[in-house]
């Protein structure tokens, strides 16, 4: 059964999630997830594949009901109320439909005519990045601009909630920092957004708050910095030549993950991990050339999520 709830003002969270469950195929993919976007902030949902946003962020978006919890977005069941809700939010998919022989302009005309008040062609391509590329069919595009063009139908209606889902993928570093940019300005100009990315650097510079998602529950929520608390700090170094492996120490309350040649331990306390290591390293007369040092990122999360999958199985 769905609970109810009364519709939010313009003071009530713009996203409210509580204990939404999310089945399908006899497949429970959401298991009792609640969180709150709070207006204007930018809200990263993360998650390894399988992890459960997709299912969640369906939900928000309105393409499915949820098998049960409850979900408003602005004040509104998004599924039930789905027009109204459309109205007033803006959905940048991972893949976008696109007639390849339409021009970029011809593109964003077609898109106006189906909204209300939509904001100008030339506005959304510069804000976008592409009013050099308004005559070019579409097509012809990068999967860098494809991504682009996706984004600035995804504001042409001027949403109070933007929903991104991997909105830089197929973009190389400059045009990927400057959408960067891009979901800033929309954000200080009132827009609230929800992101979901695989690129963790991502998140870690854009979000105000993140949660991670790991077999259908949230497995962390919080500030980014909330989130990193208690994971320690990671260091890495170059496995020295001639030692195997299964020769590294073993460090209190620490964990470590080879990769090729890569050795990556991640520690509650860093001066007696070192200690430790050097003391290692200095008995076997091995040097520990280009160590770093460096606090817990949010990829470290996911590589302890992980491994903590491998154990389970």
């Amino acid at each position: 059964m769905t609970t109810e709830m009364p519709h939010g003002n313009s003071r009530s969270p713009a996203v409210e999630v509580i204990d939404l469950h999310r089945s399908h195929g006899g497949f429970e993919a959401v298991r009792g997830v609640s969180f709150t976007v709070e207006r204007g902030e930018l809200f990263a949902l993360l998650g390894t594949n399988g992890a459960g946003k997709t299912s969640t962020l369906e939900v928000l978006e309105g393409y499915r009901p949820p098998s049960s919890g409850t979900v408003r977005v602005l004040g509104l069941d998004p599924f039930a109320q789905g027009t109204a809700v459309r109205r007033r939010t803006g959905v940048m998919l991972q893949e976008g439909g696109f007639f390849k022989e339409l021009t970029v302009r011809e593109t964003v005309d077609s898109w106006r005519t189906f909204l209300t008040r939509p904001r100008g062609t030339a506005e959304v391509l510069a804000q976008a990045g592409l009013t050099e590329k308004a005559g070019t069919r579409v097509g012809r595009l990068s999967g860098g601009e494809r991504r682009r063009l996706d984004l600035a139908l995804a504001v042409l209606n001027g949403p109070e909630l933007l929903f991104l889902d991997e909105p830089t993928t197929g973009m190389d570093p400059e045009a990927r920092r400057n959408t960067w940019q891009l979901v800033r300005e929309l954000q200080h100009g009132g827009t609230t957004v929800v992101l979901t990315t695989h690129y963790l650097e991502e998140a870690q510079q854009l979000a105000d708050r993140v949660a991670i998602m790991d077999h259908g529950r949230l497995a962390a929520t919080g500030s980014v910095g909330e989130v990193l608390s208690g994971h320690g700090t990671r260091i890495s170094f170059p496995l020295p030549a001639g030692l195997p492996a299964t020769a590294l120490p073993e460090l209190p309350g620490a964990h470590v993950a080879v990769e090729g040649q890569l050795v990556a331990y991640t520690v509650p306390r860093t001066a007696p991990a070192l200690a430790a290591l050097h003391a290692w390293a200095a008995a076997r007369e091995v040097e520990l050339d280009g160590i770093e040092v460096r606090a817990a990122s949010l990829e470290d999360v996911f590589l302890e999520l992980s491994h903590r999958k491998a154990v389970a199985r």
